[in-house]
């Protein structure tokens, strides 16, 4: 029977869901962890290597997630392929994936490198221009190996072999923190750089973790026929770029959005902002497991389409959306239990304002738990549509809710009617709600249209060799 007129086990595409996703989690979570140790470690220095060694993260990290967004369409194509049973076309893809991550690294490498005269342009104090500048002249050296690891990290997911990113990047939290102390402070015979030491032991990291991803690479036996020398097929190349390019605006649509909201809050002082910062953290902690899902079902859906068995990718999508709105709605539940004890963690006992910003972080933490729920969706949703090789749309969509609901609502919200911080979270959470309904519903009816050109399943119909994949993958 043909897997057109079929439908997968529900559970068996759960737990395929689960085991692509939780390594991918367990990896996301790895390089949070990175990061504060980056910044807990700068702390060590003072007010001042905080700020710039924290800024200047800030902004490499912000650049590379951008462009990362590009890179996911060689998960996409390489997913398709695979389902198709086109082996052949995995390698040229691979190839095409380095080949645009290291032309992706060009701008934003040349953008960090003149990060000092775009900074006094804004309005920053020439001392912290210039040692953000420096920082980040170190750093952007770190561009090419972190896009060549988004690309391998998305052709080992499509290949179903995501534990090994993951193994990659809990070694890599050991191996930063250790290079982040020895290089800031010359402890075990290393140089003592200062705060230049936290970026330093970054760009060392990063290009380990690429090596090492590429040496288990080559030496798993299952990857070795497909290789990463030979002829480059620029039209891959080109498909690669039409593809990514609309998933690397939406990133940059939403990061822009939340950047302006902290630029915003700050307008009504100290005790909102930090009662801010403290609730964006928790929910980009909680939000790593939601992408994770998102990055996963972006292959099955892809794997299934490559099979021409659209109610199989309808299925995955269904599957994804119960883990991922399910977990989230977990969180939620917490956040709203809870919210003063969360937010308790953030801020020292012995702070005077900590009274204030722990009641205002409760109730932004409360408007957090509906935030969550459809931050999880719209992820999920976005990387469904994505299997389908849908982009451009999602695009336009996510302007439409982020920036002409999300943003204008919050400022009507917090601004206009004078509602602070607490008015400027529901509109974010309105963004949020916007967006994840608008993606929900195009997949659905995208899905819905490639289901109508096939036959209805014959009752009690089971999908054989994808549901067999499911296990495998």
């Amino acid at each position: 029977m043909s897997p057109l007129h079929t439908r997968p086990r529900f559970g068996a595409e759960i737990g395929a869901t689960v085991r692509l996703a939780a390594p991918l989690a367990l990896a996301q979570l790895a390089q949070v962890a990175m990061g504060a140790t980056d910044t807990v470690l700068l702390g060590t220095l003072g007010r001042d290597a905080l700020a710039a060694g924290g800024l200047g993260a800030n902004l490499f990290f912000t650049l590379m997630i951008v462009v990362t967004g590009g890179l996911i369409s060689v998960s996409i194509l390489i997913a398709h392929a695979r389902g198709a049973g086109q082996s052949a076309r995995i390698a040229p893809i691979l190839r095409g994936g380095v080949v645009l991550a290291l032309l992706s690294a060009i701008p934003p490498m040349l953008l960090l490198w003149n990060a000092e005269p775009i900074l006094l342009l804004i309005g920053e104090s020439p001392a912290l221009a210039h040692a953000i500048a420096q920082y980040d002249r170190v750093l952007l050296f770190a561009m090419p190996g972190s896009l060549l690891m988004a690309t391998q990290r998305g052709y080992l997911a499509a290949m179903g072999r995501p534990w090994m990113v993951m193994a990659v990047a809990l070694v890599a939290v050991v191996v930063n923190g250790l290079l982040n102390y020895g290089l800031i402070h010359g402890a075990w015979g290393l140089p003592r750089l200062g705060y230049i030491g936290s970026c330093t032991a970054t760009l060392i990291t990063l290009w380990m973790m690429t090596i090492a991803i590429g040496l288990e690479i080559r030496l798993t036996k299952a990857l070795r026929p497909f290789r990463l020398i030979g002829a480059i097929d620029w039209l891959i190349v080109k498909e690669l770029a039409k593809l990514g390019w609309p998933i690397a605006f939406i990133m940059a649509v939403e990061i822009v959005l939340f950047s302006f909201a902290a630029l915003l809050i700050g307008r009504f002082g100290a005790t909102p902002l930090a009662a801010h910062q403290i609730s964006m953290s928790v929910a980009s902690v909680t939000f790593m497991v939601p992408l994770a899902i998102s990055q996963a079902v972006n292959v099955r859906v892809g794997f299934y389409m490559g099979q021409n068995a659209p109610r199989a990718a309808r299925a995955a999508a269904v599957a994804a959306f119960t883990l991922g709105v399910g977990f989230m709605g977990v969180m939620a539940t917490i956040l709203i239990t809870a919210p003063g004890v969360i937010a308790g963690f953030y801020i020292t006992s012995g702070d005077p304002t900590r009274a204030d910003v722990i009641a205002l972080a409760t109730k932004l933490l409360t408007i957090a738990a509906l935030f969550q729920v459809f931050d999880g969706a719209q992820t999920i949703a976005a990387g469904a549509l994505r299997g389908l090789k849908d982009t451009r749309i999602p695009a336009i969509a996510a302007s439409i809710g982020y920036w002409g609901i999300g943003f204008t609502t919050a400022w009507i919200l917090a601004v206009r009617m004078g509602l602070g911080a607490v008015g400027l979270w529901w509109g974010l959470a309105s963004g949020l709600a916007s967006v994840a309904l608008l993606l929900s519903l195009r997949f659905w009816l995208l899905s819905g249209r490639l289901i109508a050109k096939e036959s209805p399943a014959p009752f009690g119909a089971e999908l054989t060799s994808p549901a067999k994949n499911a296990r495998q993958n």
